[in-house]
């Protein structure tokens, strides 16, 4: 651990530490819009500027690392300069409030009580229209921190996103302006997690007038396959449906990350024709509803009139990796010693 002086009081920090992560520790918070965790130090957006005593100019938080004896001021001029940088912002920021979406520019703006000293007349950047169906981009949104970019490139390492055109016409695009389906993206919505103005969107919520943050969020775990990531079912608090999938990065074994299913295919939780009740075919030869009680009898004796007239090796059992090794050793512990066979399988292998 080393020393240094924030704000005039004495601070500490790892040696090597982020000057962010350390103001934050020690109860200050610095705004920034470029900066994640999970990607290398950017400095970009400058909104995390803050006072170094020595350095000729303010220095950016996000990427500056701690060293013995800095003395770090946040509250001179810095509050000046960062509303400035907010100004310039929102003046390329057509559409600062995108269909409901959270927008970290806009909250920093109302918070420092900033706002556009006038429009660029050449701020509107060109739409950008992709046949996929899951992900949006409105390019008047996009403040250019290249968060997403960063992102495909450093917790991806794949190259969907960059870049494209310069000045006020630059924007995100897919790589070489092909569609996302057309690029090595996966689809996964890692880009669209960690863009802080919502320009990168899920296409199924465009018009759906959902607040996202008065959304209800329930902690429970993705069933697709056996990694078990963590997620976060955001529910519409009036109709108690599902409206997206998140993650956050404190999360075990998935960090916030996901794939393409388990961000965006839920849909077949409210589908018409899930089933919500077991059914026993009857002997009219059609379905009916029944108890679990019914419909476990009903399997019971299934296998046993099999074992009966063929033999306990003509059953087989099929395990899934969406269940957890628990639940798989219980399913091979019921065929060995339940139904008496030994033929279980994977249904992940075949």
């Amino acid at each position: 651990m080393i020393e240094f002086t924030l704000d005039g009081r004495p601070a500490s920090a790892q040696e090597g530490e982020l000057l962010v992560h350390a103001a934050a520790r020690n109860g200050v918070f610095v705004p920034t819009l470029c900066h994640d965790d999970k990607l290398e130090p950017y400095g970009g957006c400058r909104m995390c500027v803050v006072g170094v005593e020595g350095s000729p100019r303010p220095l950016p938080a996000c990427a500056t690392r701690v060293i013995e004896g800095m003395v770090v001021s946040t509250n001179s001029n810095v509050p000046q300069l960062q509303k400035t940088l907010t100004e310039m912002l929102l003046s390329e920021h057509l559409n600062a409030d995108p269909g409901g979406r959270p927008n970290e520019l806009v909250d920093l703006a109302r918070e420092l009580g900033a706002e556009a000293p006038l429009i660029l007349p050449d701020a509107k950047r060109e739409p950008y229209s992709d046949r996929n169906r899951l992900m949006g981009y409105e390019p008047d949104t996009c403040i250019l921190c290249n968060r997403c970019v960063r992102y495909t490139q450093e917790v991806m390492q794949c190259s969907a996103l960059s870049l494209e055109g310069r000045g006020p016409e630059a924007r995100i695009v897919p790589t070489w302006e092909r569609s996302w389906l057309d690029t090595e993206c996966e689809l996964c919505g890692g880009c669209l997690s960690v863009c802080p103005t919502g320009a990168i969107y899920e296409k199924f919520l465009e018009g759906a007038g959902v607040e996202e943050r008065q959304l209800e969020q329930t902690k429970t775990t993705c069933t697709f396959c056996g990694v078990g990531c963590q997620i976060d079912l955001n529910v519409d608090p009036e109709t108690k449906r599902i409206v997206k999938v998140t993650s956050k990065p404190e999360y075990v074994s998935n960090e916030g990350d996901l794939c393409v299913k388990g961000r965006f295919s839920f849909n077949f939780v409210h589908h018409p024709d899930r089933l919500t009740e077991p059914l026993v075919r009857g002997e009219d030869g059609a379905l009916h509803p029944a108890s679990w009680e019914e419909a476990l009898r009903a399997a019971a004796d299934g296998l046993k009139g099999v074992i009966r007239r063929h033999s306990a090796q003509a059953i087989g059992v099929l395990a899934s990796a969406r269940l957890t090794n628990e639940e798989n050793y219980l399913i091979q512990k019921l065929a060995r010693i339940g139904l008496g066979t030994n033929s279980v399988h994977s249904c992940e292998a075949t």
